[in-house]
């Protein structure tokens, strides 16, 4: 075997070498996606589960009931219309049906943050993995 010989398959193993690298790396990347996504929705599985086990009453095995919302009321605005004096002495403050909707929103969102998921304009709707989240905390201060 000459010099050139051992060269070239030195060169051709070292190249190889470099491509099976390569394609570990990127199984192990994947790997890695894999494991995330496992971690992921282990976390959120149990979150759910914490969930549909608070909703069925699981104690008691019924349903819990849920607060009814008054049904918004229709009005007719062709039917009565107003002068501009009556129209500007409407009232600042909202009406007690309105404030207490708006409190229940509060609530439920507040809920949905204490079961682990995010309520701010950044991340509505994931998982919180990383414990709490300050644009979650400061829009409930709010």
């Amino acid at each position: 075997m000459n010099k050139n010989d051992l060269f070239n398959q030195m060169d051709e193993l070292e190249k190889k070498s470099l491509a099976f690298h390569q394609e570990l790396g990127s199984m192990k990347q994947q790997i890695k996606a894999l494991l995330e996504e496992n971690k992921r929705l282990t976390i959120e599985n149990q979150q759910l589960r914490k969930v549909l086990k608070r909703e069925t009453g699981a104690h008691t095995g019924t349903p819990q009931p849920r607060k009814q919302t008054p049904a918004p009321v229709a009005v007719n605005v062709a039917a009565a219309p107003a002068s501009r004096a009556q129209q500007t002495e409407l009232p600042l403050a909202l009406p007690i049906d309105q404030a207490a909707a708006v409190g229940e929103g509060h609530d439920n969102l507040a809920r949905l943050y204490h079961e682990g998921f995010h309520i701010c304009n950044v991340y509505y709707g994931h998982l919180r993995t990383e414990g709490d989240c300050l644009f979650c905390l400061s829009f409930l201060n709010k």
